[in-house]
Order: structure tokens, then sequence, then C-alpha cells
């Protein structure tokens, strides 16, 4: 078999690239992000003929090649790099049949790079609703190309594309526009200095650095001596093109596009006023969303319980099977309850991917964005952070995935950056059982004082994401453009397939991704607690058993376990730790137990309940138990540990403290960069810290 072609998809959002891509590739696809980038980088091989592959590359979605976002900088990177291993034999432009005539404005761009293009518009299903008749040979014609129609939803068109990307050696590199004619003595001043290199690549590579933030480029070493005129005036020049190639394509589209208003369906106007109108739009979206989040944690609860039970089971035979020693605890205290952490998300992130997705599909996210921009905005948000705070009350992984809809990279950062405030279901052990030990059950106008402090939590978690996002946004100097741009697609009704590929791939960027360094830190915070260096540590159970005898209150072999293990984890090498940082978290109200509790959370916010039924020896971890047994600590002086300064201590310290290694995984990997997601660690911490240490003083 031949070397593979390789065929490269762009347009612009929401015109069906996604599903083009899946129906060539199917399951022959890889996700990855381009060197140095956090844009994904999606490619798959599809079969043209029998003697022909074609790899396919699918480009982030740009508008225009005058780039606004980072999205579309990695787009003309590739397209003026001949250099890079991903340079197309081919550009395969994605139109839909509704939009035309702004989606040709991207093709047009495109030819005139000299790259061999072919158009292929989509979504010709719905030309008989929307009253569009389109004359594919004149258009053909006028645009020196050719052009497969296709119908995603209806499997229509897909071979003809590949009938033309196996005849692109008959495709034309004929630029449409005459780039003379936007300015004519500049552009021969350019052509004069640089003689070797492409006027119109060259035009792109200058204006890159006034639209966007400079980038690599290994095609074209930095122009910007060429300094004739000013970024105000090439600015000007972009418009005057951008003049010049709408005139081209009204031109083109007299002759091959018609449209008969009379024969279209009025629905779509209807159902933008509802979904945008200013009440009942809201409306709308509130009562979706909550539905989403209900259906959420009412469904996935049933695979997780099931996850958690197979993972605890397999430990258990793991550790009943294999002989015991330090490589049997390893693998079933280690790595099993390690790669467990990560599996037990599955159910979540896969029904938020599925819910959004679905919303995407149907093009009803798009109209969410517009509705929620102008609440977000004073904020340093956009309407696209909306959707990622809220689905953060379910699980802030998913929500630092979910700001991948987020092309302004600032915005995008801002929003991963203040999630985990949100009050995600993780806290919701540590907030009841505190709760329970230090809020009465009295009733406030009908309404429970336990209740109403659970609802205040969460609404303080969403007021410190929307005010440390405005704090970010004064603060962070970045390079960035702020505009706001949302394609309205029509609405559709969602293809299963491409929702299923959504879901696929986002679930197995996570375990693939995130998963490893969860995983490695699990096994981190295992040896830290299973292991120690004192005498005490190494004697536990003689120690324990001997202080037992000399009680005099027999206990049975359970309990015995039970407060070996306490002991020994009081002596590991997590437990020095906590008996070292006791002097900073003892003006909290803590002692060394809570200080070890607080630790063992980083791996999650939950470990905070496990890890104090091990200290406090209790059976099982249920919360009747553990509440009970906490109620009776007691300090040197005699007095409650968990009284009310302390217990609201603690839960202003977790719903302020990140506290979750598989949250900083993610961000780590979203950034692309270890400094963004400890900054954020920092940042959190101390100000966790800080917010207790004032409660506590407060409240004592």
């Amino acid at each position: 078999m031949s070397t593979a072609l390789k065929v490269a998809l762009i347009g612009n959002p929401n015109t069906g690239k996604s599903s083009i891509f899946n129906a060539l590739t199917g399951l022959r696809q890889k996700v990855g992000n381009y060197p140095g980038i956090t844009v994904e980088k999606k490619t798959g091989y599809c079969k043209l003929n029998d003697s022909l592959e074609a790899k396919i590359i699918d480009l982030p979605g740009a508008y225009s090649l005058n780039t606004t976002s980072l999205d579309e900088s990695v787009a003309v990177e590739l397209l003026l790099n001949k250099r890079d291993e991903d340079y197309p034999d081919v550009v395969v432009v994605i139109a839909e049949v509704e939009n035309l005539k702004r989606n040709l404005l991207l093709f047009t761009q495109i030819k005139d790079l000299g790259i061999k293009t072919v158009l292929a518009i989509n979504m010709a299903d719905r030309m008989g609703r929307l009253g569009i008749a389109l004359d594919i040979d004149a258009l053909e014609r006028e645009l020196d190309t050719k052009i497969a129609l296709i119908s995603t939803r209806k499997n229509q068109g897909i071979d003809t594309l590949k009938s033309l990307l196996v005849e692109h050696a008959q495709l034309s590199e004929t630029g449409v526009l005459d780039i003379n004619r936007i300015d004519a003595a500049y552009f021969e001043g350019l052509k004069k200095t640089f003689p070797k290199i492409s006027l119109y690549k060259l035009w792109l590579a200058i204006t890159q650095d006034v639209n966007f933030m400079p980038i690599e480029r290994q095609s074209i070493a930095d122009q910007s001596s060429f300094s004739t005129k000013s970024k105000d005036e090439l600015k000007k020049m972009q418009h005057r093109e951008t003049v010049l190639r709408y005139q081209f394509i009204n031109t083109a589209l007299k002759k091959a596009y018609q449209k008969d208003f009379s024969k279209a369906s009025g629905v779509q106007g209807f159902l933008d006023r509802l979904f945008t109108h200013k009440v009942w739009g809201y409306l709308i979206f509130f009562v979706i969303l909550f539905s989403i989040f209900q259906v959420i944690f009412d469904f996935s609860s049933y695979p997780m319980d099931a996850i958690d039970g197979f993972f605890g089971q397999l430990s258990e035979w793991v550790k009943a099977t294999l002989p015991s020693g330090v490589l049997t605890d390893l693998i079933a205290e280690g790595i099993i309850a390690g790669i467990g952490g990560v599996v037990i998300f599955i159910p979540q992130i896969a029904f938020l991917f599925l819910f959004i997705a679905l919303l995407e599909e149907s093009g009803y996210m798009s109209r969410v964005v517009f509705l929620m921009d102008r609440l977000m905005r004073p904020f340093g948000l956009s309407g696209k952070s909306v959707v990622p705070l809220m689905s953060g009350m379910a699980c802030a992984i998913p929500a630092v995935m979910a700001t991948r809809t987020i092309e302004n990279w600032k915005e995008r950062l801002i929003t991963i950056l203040v999630v985990p405030f949100t009050t995600c279901s993780a806290r919701l052990p540590v907030y009841l059982i505190i709760i329970a030990l230090v809020i009465p059950e009295g009733r406030f106008f009908g309404l429970g004082y336990q209740a109403l402090v659970l609802t205040g939590l969460y609404f303080i978690g969403f007021l410190s994401a929307l005010i440390a996002a405005a704090l970010l946004s004064a603060n962070l100097k970045l390079d960035r453009k702020n505009f706001f741009m949302v394609e309205m697609p029509t609405f559709k009704t969602p293809q299963l397939k491409n929702v299923g590929f959504t879901v696929f791939e986002k679930t197995k960027s996570f375990v693939l991704g995130a998963g490893q360094v969860i995983l490695a830190l699990s096994i981190v915070i295992w040896f830290l607690g299973s292991n120690g260096y004192s005498d005490d540590f190494k004697n536990a159970e003689a120690i324990v058993t001997a202080r037992i005898e000399n009680a005099g209150t027999p206990v049975n072999s359970l309990e015995l376990a039970h407060q070996v293990s306490s002991y020994k984890l009081e002596h590991s090498y997590i437990g020095q730790l906590g008996k070292f940082i006791e002097p900073a978290v003892r003006p909290l109200g803590y002692d060394w137990k809570i200080g070890i509790a607080l630790i063992t959370s980083f791996a999650a916010r939950e470990v905070f309940v496990g890890t104090l039924a091990t200290i406090y020896s209790v059976q099982d971890a249920e919360e009747s138990t553990i509440v009970g047994r906490m109620a009776l600590e007691r300090d040197s002086a005699g007095r409650p540990i968990f009284n009310l300064a302390t217990g609201v201590s603690i839960l202003i310290f977790y719903a302020f403290a990140m506290q979750c290694m598989s949250t900083l995984a993610v961000v780590r990997k979203e950034t692309n960069s270890w400094k963004w997601p400890l900054i954020q660690l920092g940042f959190m911490t101390v100000l966790a810290y800080v917010a207790s240490l004032i409660t506590y003083q407060l409240v004592v």
C-alpha cells in the first residue's frame, strides 16, 4: 500500500466537521495535543480505495485565517508550514448549506494558499425544508474546485468525497483573489523583498501578530522587520481583503445558490426567540440544568457503587489469594485502589459529556452561551464558562474538561482555576458529618438549620468562584484579545453516533491522561501510610496488645486489628507528618488526627471520612458511627474536639481548599503545565487556611 494521502479537514464551528471526520475514520482515530499546546489534535485513517489510504487531520474549528483564537492560530500554523509532518496534500473545507456565504470566506483564503482544496457542503438533507436550491456544476466553475454534497445524517455523499480525494491530482491550485487589489504598492514591495515566498502566505504570516499572539513558525522566518505599515493600517487592509472576498462570493452564489423563503419552515426563528428570551430563556436553561444533574446524581450512583464494590472485592481477593507481604499490600491497597480511584469517576464523566454532547449536537448549547454571556462578562468570564461552573457541582474533573468549549485562552484559564471553588459531590461526606456533629437540628421559619448551612456552603462556593474570576481577570496579564463570537447553528436531532464518539473520546482522554497521575499519587499516599521508621510503628501489634492486656479489657480480633491499624497510622510516615504539622493546624482548632485527615484527603476530599474512621478505630465507615465516635473525642482538658468553632472551621476549610489530586492532575493536563495547578493549589490552600483561621478565632 502506498504512503497515506494527508487530508486536512477544516471549517467554521458547527458545520458538521466532526460528523464528517467520524464518517470517514470510524474508530480508527487518535486524539493527542499539538506540541506544547493544549488544543486537541485529532487524526484518523480512511481507506479511499484498494490501493490508497488517507490520513485525516481534523483541524480546530476556524472562522477565517485572520486568527482570533488559539484554535485558528494552530490551523494557520500548519497550513503555512510545508515542513510539518501533517502538512496536507489536500484540504477539505467543510461548509453547511444554510450558511454557505459565511463559510466560503475560509474556503477562498485556503484556496489562495495554493493548496489543492475540495469543498464539502454538509447538511444537504435540509435543503428542501429551508427552501434552498443549489447548482453544483455552476458553483464548481465559479470557485474552480470540486464539491461533495453531503448529508452525514442520511449517510450520503461520503463516497463522493472519497472519490474526489482519490482524484486530488486533478484539483486546481489557482487562487481566487488577486491580493494586489488590496494595496498594489504595498504588495509589490513585499514581492520584491521576499521573491521566493508565496505572497498570500507571507501576508498571513505578517498579520498573525496583528490579530493574535506571535506563534512559532518554522516555514517563514520572523518578518516583523518589514514594518512599512502600522498595525492599524494592516487591520484596515485585512478589512478590505474581507470585503473583496465577499464580493467574489456574492458573485459566485448569485449564479448557483437560491433560497425561497416561502418554502422555508418558521420553527427555527420561534425556537431562537424562546431559548434566548430574557426571562423564559433563563428559566428553560435552569430547568434543563437541574434535570441533567438530577439524572447524573440518580443514575451515576449505581455504576459508581458497583465499581467501588468490585474494586473492594478485588482488593480483598488479592489479599486472600496472594502470599502476605509488601508486594501484595502494594497491589491490593496501592495499585488496585489507585485504579479504582480513577475508574470510579467514569460514570459521572460519561453522563456529563453525554448531556453536553446532546445539547451541542442539537444546537441548544450555543443559545445558552449567548444567553449567559451578559451575566458572566463582568467577572471576566463568558457565557461558555457557565456549563463548567455548574457541572462542577457534580465533579470538578469533568467540569475542568468541559472548559474545552471556551476558545479564548484567558477566559478558559480563569474558568479552570475557579471551577474547584464550586461545591462538588466529594465534599458532601465531609459536610454531612461535620454538620451533624456541630449544627443543632432546630428550624428557622420551617427550614432546618443543617439544611440552611449546607445550602450556604454551596452559595459560598459559587460566589467565591465569581469573585476569584473577577480578581484573576483584573490581574492576569495575558496577551489575548477578548472577543465573543458564537455560532447559532440550526436546530437538529442529535446524531447518536457523534454523541457516542464524543463521550468515548472524552472519557478515554481522562482515563489515559489524568488517570496515570492519580494512580502514581495513590501509590505514594499508600506507601506513606503503610510504612514508618520508628520502633513504635515496627512493634505496633506488640505495643497495642500489651496496652490492652494492661487495661484488662478484652477485645475481639477485629477490634484489635482496628486498634493496631490506627496505632500504625499514627506512627507511619504520614502520621509523623501529621504530628509535624500539628502546630500549624492547631490555630484552626485541629489536632494531629484531623491534620492527618487533611493530608490524606488530598487524594480526594471524601477520603477525609475514611481516614477519620481508621484513626478512631471505627469498624466501618457509616456516617452515624463516625459521628458518634467523633462526638466522644476530647482534648487534654476534657473539652470536645469537635465543637462549633472547630466544626465550622473545617467546613470553611473544605469550602475553599482544593484538596483533590485528581482535579490537580486534570488541570495539569488541560493547561499543559504544572505552573497553573501549583498556583491554583497554593492560592486555594492559603485562602482556605486564612478563612478557617479567622472563622475559628471568631467563633471560639
